[in-house]
């Protein structure tokens, strides 16, 4: 891959990570509910989850997903399930007197769990899948060993995705230091609940707007 494949690829990752999706939403939720250290771990999870995209897009699955309606409304419906169980729980948690990172010996979810979320909301959805299987052809070059270029494009969309993850999650930590008042609490899980399931809305209507 040439310096300027890559950087045109820089760009396009840069894009596709700034723009609005379940990933920025769950790292905003994940700032609020744990701060930035311990929002880490969803932030690990978005990145595994990543990683299997771009193996799956590698190993030609992505392709099954692009043409096979089950295959793709399997994928599909378990992520807008859990993006909705992500939006009842969200709408659900009890306010709490919390200060981000201010004691660290008292952790508010386990690291495991915090980054099966993350994963599974990457995991989740096959409309990035096919989007990465329309977009990551036209980096490659079809004549040179393709596990070196598919390293690469992993590795850019992964420190890509971290820093703006890192910025999502920090930003809705530092908004979270004033949230004092239940009322205020519960008024924020219940706008990151709504978007949740604003998010599972529109990937319900991913496979609607493919056949068109």
């Amino acid at each position: 891959m040439s310096w300027q494949v890559w950087l045109g690829f820089l760009g396009a990752s840069w894009v596709i990570s700034l723009s609005p999706g379940a990933g920025a939403i769950a790292s905003m939720s994940s700032g609020l509910r744990h701060g930035l250290r311990r929002g880490y771990w969803n932030i690990l999870g978005l990145q595994l989850g990543l990683l299997l995209q771009v193996m799956i897009v590698a190993a030609g699955v992505g392709a099954l997903l692009a043409s096979s309606a089950v295959a793709f409304t399997v994928v599909k419906w378990f992520g807008v399930a859990y993006l909705v169980y992500l939006g009842i729980r969200q709408w659900r948690s009890a306010p709490a007197e919390v200060e981000p990172d201010a004691d660290p010996g008292k952790p508010s979810g386990s690291a495991l769990g915090i980054v099966a979320r993350g994963f599974l909301v990457n995991a989740g959805n096959p409309k990035a899948v096919v989007f990465m299987l329309a977009v990551l052809p036209q980096f490659l070059d079809p004549g040179a060993p393709l596990l070196p270029q598919y390293t690469i494009i992993a590795v850019t969309m992964i420190c890509v995705d971290v820093i703006v993850m890192t910025g999502y999650t920090g930003l809705a930590a530092r908004v979270l230091t004033f949230l004092r008042s239940p009322r205020q609490q519960r008024v924020t899980n219940r706008v990151f609940s709504g978007l949740f399931f604003a998010a599972a809305g529109f990937l319900s209507l991913v496979r609607r707007a493919a056949t068109v």
